[in-house]
């Protein structure tokens, strides 16, 4: 690549970079009014909002940070899936933008140095933004993997210790001291009865739990937990009904996903084993007739 492609494509990405700037400076809101436009939803308590962090008055790319969070109304998207992941201390919802910001401008680079194009180059610029959403959506089935494999083992191991005197709290509390090693179910657990232990309501924080896991298992454990509170049914019973419905649930997929093998299988054997059967079968054949001219060759 010759130096002056080099220098049109750093203005190109600098020039994208100043479109954002003066949009945002177009749209932004007075100094004065910056901390309210900041706030999002109230935080519960010992929480921090990381968004309270980015200054619209800030360098450049604290400019675009702002412009990408408040007014393309990214914010949310970040926090959720912030949320998804278990709501660790790194990657935290900004973290997450300059990854997806990163690769945004890398993708750029590299598709312009693969195809010397610049509306390739576009392409990448845009298209990179969207990237790490696929890496970071794998991390999350595969928490959640783990966390509905270990799921009704921790139900059953609940229904007993409750059975035994204890209230729910102060039973996952014991579940939770006895694991030599801890699941992201464990993990989970933990962090709720912490948030209860910090002033949220019982509710509030099982429904939190709930939110982080984004599992509808985990959702209708917490609306049994609920509803046992409301209403004053046997918790214990519930518990155990639901572990038996979700063990049921998890045999009919296992049984559904080995039906389904068979039929699968038949993909491979059309594409790659009867293709090679007629082959061997044929060629001999082929061969005999060509070397006698039995087509007239």
């Amino acid at each position: 690549m010759q130096p002056i492609q080099l220098v049109l494509l750093a203005l190109g990405l600098l020039g994208s970079m100043a479109v954002f700037s003066l949009i945002q400076r177009l749209l932004a809101p007075p100094k004065e009014e910056a901390s309210s436009l900041t706030r999002l939803a109230p935080k519960g308590p010992g929480e921090v909002n990381v968004f309270e962090s980015v200054n619209p008055q800030g360098s450049l790319l604290e400019r675009i940070d702002f412009f990408l969070i408040f007014t393309a109304r990214m914010g949310p998207i970040l926090e959720n899936t912030h949320m998804l992941l278990g709501k660790p201390e790194k990657p935290n919802p900004i973290n997450i933008l300059h990854i997806k910001e990163m690769t945004m401008v890398l993708a750029a680079g590299f598709m312009y140095l693969l195809t010397d194009n610049p509306t390739m180059s576009v392409a990448g610029f845009f298209g990179g933004f969207f990237l790490p959403d696929f890496y970071f959506k794998s991390r999350i089935a595969e928490r959640q993997r783990e966390i509905i494999r270990n799921f009704p083992a921790f139900v059953d191991l609940a229904a007993l210790t409750i059975e035994s005197g204890l209230d729910y709290m102060g039973a996952f509390e014991r579940i939770i001291q006895s694991m030599v090693k801890k699941t992201e179910l464990e993990v989970e657990m933990e962090k709720t009865i912490n948030e209860v232990s910090l002033g949220y309501a019982r509710r509030d924080a099982l429904r939190r739990m709930s939110q982080r896991t984004g599992l509808q298992d985990v959702r209708s454990f917490v609306g049994l937990i609920i509803q046992s509170d409301e209403l004053g049914t046997s918790l214990v019973d519930l518990l155990r009904n639901f572990s038996g419905d979700m063990r049921f649930r998890r045999l009919n997929a296992a049984e559904k996903a080995a039906a389904q093998a068979a039929t699968k299988m038949l993909i491979p054997i059309f594409l790659f084993i009867f293709p090679t059967v007629f082959i061997l079968i044929l060629a001999p054949m082929l061969l005999s007739l060509f070397q006698k001219g039995g087509f007239g060759f």
